[in-house]
């Protein structure tokens, strides 16, 4: 148990039997009438977000989140390995849990799955990931019409925007959160 007061960003409540991840929270204190803290949170299972508001001080049921540093290994139909880079226990992850993570996973990559007695419940990816270019159109000079963007297909098979200049076989830096092209990285 913990008090709204005790709210961080990531903390991830048991409200009614589901999973919550706290997105934000903010703390109000109203010229009248007592303090409240606004939240943000998220489902942990299926990713929808919703607003909570709490009174300032309520006993809130937390929950125990075990992150851990594992590496991925490979897929096995439609479900992915990991395994814990500690205890080199293997865990079988399924395509639902993995998500949209699963557009920038190459095998040997090491990944963070956090999990709640035993059961897996989301896996975090690094901030940013470097992947190759496997097929690009060439980009012609004076074409602007795109405003300088062309669609990439990466060595995972994710298809990001990237600038005209970008060739196959280039290796970029991309962000995992909203696949945005973040630059070219020099061996």
């Amino acid at each position: 148990m913990a008090s709204t007061n005790d709210l961080k960003n990531g903390m991830v409540l048991n409200l009614e039997g589901q999973l919550w991840s706290v997105v934000e929270f903010q703390h109000v204190k109203p010229g009248k009438g007592p303090a409240f803290v606004r939240t943000k949170i998220k489902n942990v299972l299926s990713g929808k977000t919703v607003d909570k508001t709490f009174n300032a001080g309520t006993k809130v049921d937390t929950a125990t989140v075990d992150r851990r540093d594992m590496q991925y290994l490979y897929k096995d139909g439609t479900d992915f390995v990991f395994m814990d880079s500690e205890t080199f226990d293997q865990v079988l992850v399924p395509e639902a849990t993995v998500g949209d993570a699963a557009r920038f996973m190459l095998e040997n990559q090491d990944v963070i799955v956090a999990m709640h007695e035993g059961q897996v419940l989301y896996v975090d990816l690094p901030p940013s990931v470097v992947l190759e270019i496997t097929y690009t159109e060439p980009g012609l000079q004076g074409d602007r019409s795109s405003a300088g963007n062309k669609p990439a297909t990466l060595s995972t098979g994710a298809e990001i925007q990237v600038p005209l200049f970008v060739e196959p076989g280039t290796k970029v830096k991309v962000d995992t959160r909203s696949g945005a092209y973040l630059g070219r990285v020099n061996d």
